[in-house]
């Protein structure tokens, strides 16, 4: 029972990192000067359309991000290394809490007093793409089918070549939808909130990953929890055993079937 509510939880917490990933996007498109933070397919495209010479994209921006893009994932392959061994919350927590110190980095930089240079612009293309790599390799590592957050190709691929109009028996359809209307809506909601404020996106995605590192750390708490309690039977279970009297021990050797005292011997009387 345990492990399928925590399934659900990672399932939800995939859905609102999905909505997310619309979310960075908008804002990397539209305020970051027409990039991907979020999803590298469209960036290398863009790249190419950059090199080409076509206005408004720069190759130095595409550039920036996939290169922050590729070290978060690094980052995030390491922690996954490190950590999952020894236990799955605390390296999901650790990944997504170090998610979060990259969005809120990109935050601050986004409401910092100084006039919005080309410095402190390519300060939050690093600081998102980085969280994003990161959050990429975390979720490649947790496996959950139909569920990257980032991309969605493959998604309406499998919704549409599983589909019982392909034959096929229409398997996690829900999931599929749902990762495509989340990740619109985050975009519609993304482009909206950038009509105010650059920094009120990004802060969201902020508190999305600490609502992963909080969700994590309250599994690990649990699973320390359990296995102390555990640890703590088996100590009890041992003591007793070790308090029980010599005479208890000999009444076991002496009766198999431990609380039946032995049988008397009877005697002849002879006389």
């Amino acid at each position: 029972m345990q492990e399928a509510r925590q399934e659900r939880i990672v399932l939800l917490l995939l859905y609102l990192f999905t909505a997310v990933t619309g979310l960075i996007d908008a804002v990397s498109y539209i305020a970051l000067g027409h990039i991907f933070a979020a999803n590298m397919t469209g960036n290398i495209v863009l790249l190419g359309f950059a090199l080409a010479g076509v206005p408004g994209l720069s190759a130095l921006r595409s550039l920036t991000a996939f290169a922050a893009f590729f070290v978060g994932a690094l980052i995030g392959g390491r922690l996954a290394t490190t950590l999952e061994p020894h236990s799955s919350n605390w390296w999901r927590m650790t990944a997504f809490g170090c998610e979060a110190l990259f969005l809120l980095g990109a935050t601050l930089a986004a409401t910092a007093s100084v006039p919005f240079d080309s410095t402190r612009l390519n300060a939050v293309i690093v600081l998102t793409a980085l969280a994003m790599g990161l959050r990429n390799a975390t979720v490649r590592k947790i496996a959950l089918p139909d569920l990257t957050t980032t991309v969605l190709t493959l998604t309406i691929t499998g919704l549409a070549a599983d589909s019982s109009l392909a034959g096929g028996s229409d398997p996690r359809w829900q999931r599929r939808v749902m990762s495509i209307l989340l990740m619109f809506a985050g975009a519609v909601v993304g482009a909206l909130l950038l009509r105010y404020s650059l920094a009120l996106p990004l802060g969201l995605a902020t508190v999305s990953a600490v609502c992963g590192m909080a969700v994590f750390y309250r599994s690990s708490r649990l699973e320390s929890g359990d296995t102390s309690m555990a640890g703590k039977v088996r100590k009890d279970a041992h003591v007793g055993n070790l308090e029980r009297s010599p005479r208890d021990h000999a009444t076991e050797i002496a009766s198999p079937l431990g609380d039946q005292p032995p049988t008397p011997i009877l005697r002849e009387d002879k006389s």
